[in-house]
């Protein structure tokens, strides 16, 4: 029978900006597509007025978190390593469905593994900044004759929505993810009390190589 042990693994604004971004995340992909004209429900004005507020409140978080993440070297964690990818990979596609143990248990020092640092390093480095660029070059399209850009708008456009999209795949893939825990709410509950129940890795804790 493995033995586990209870960790302390995420601090409070770590949960704090995680719910943050997740609220604001599924409330531009609403408003986005009432924007867009897919249902109604606030009303074009509204809609369009929740949108910017909450990009312009994402941009504030983002800076926060950099700076966070700065300050408490919890940028480490997500440095991109190609070890036991494709160990990680195969756990989920078919381990996973066996009982497998996972190849890389969560820990203090290495709370996330090889996959989820690509894909959050993506997330961070790429989308989100694609997404906040083409949305305010997108919300400021009045001035861009000032500037002197002679640029069509609807490029831009849809660029911001197949970013938007992308972000909605994310979302619904993280919140799959979440169920892979011992139990289906384990990883859920540790966002909210910041505790986890991982495998005891005394001995064998796996570490990025640099």
């Amino acid at each position: 029978m493995e033995k586990n042990e209870c960790i302390y693994l995420y601090t409070r604004f770590e949960r704090f900006w995680h719910w943050a971004q997740a609220l604001l995340v599924l409330i531009l992909i609403l408003t986005g597509l009432e924007i867009h004209g897919t249902y109604s429900l606030l009303g074009f004005e509204t809609a369009f007025s929740v949108h910017n507020f909450c990009a312009w409140t994402w941009l504030v978080l983002y800076v926060f978190i950099l700076f966070w993440m700065a300050i408490t070297e919890e940028w480490k964690q997500y440095i991109p390593t190609f070890q036991k990818l494709f160990a990680v990979m195969w756990y989920y596609v078919y381990g996973i469905f066996k009982g497998d143990p996972h190849p890389v248990p969560k820990t203090a020092r290495v709370k996330h593994n090889p996959l989820q640092r690509l894909t959050y390093l993506g997330i961070v480095s790429f989308l989100v900044p694609f997404q906040l660029i083409t949305g305010y070059l997108y919300y400021y399209y009045n001035a861009w004759p000032q500037l002197g850009w002679d640029w069509a708008l609807r490029p831009v456009a849809l660029l911001h929505t197949a970013g938007g999209f992308a972000m909605l795949v994310f979302l619904i893939v993280h919140v799959y993810m979440t169920t892979t825990g011992h139990s289906l709410s384990a990883h859920i509950k540790s966002m909210f009390t910041g505790w986890e129940e991982v495998e005891d890795t005394a001995g064998h804790e796996w570490e990025v190589k640099s």
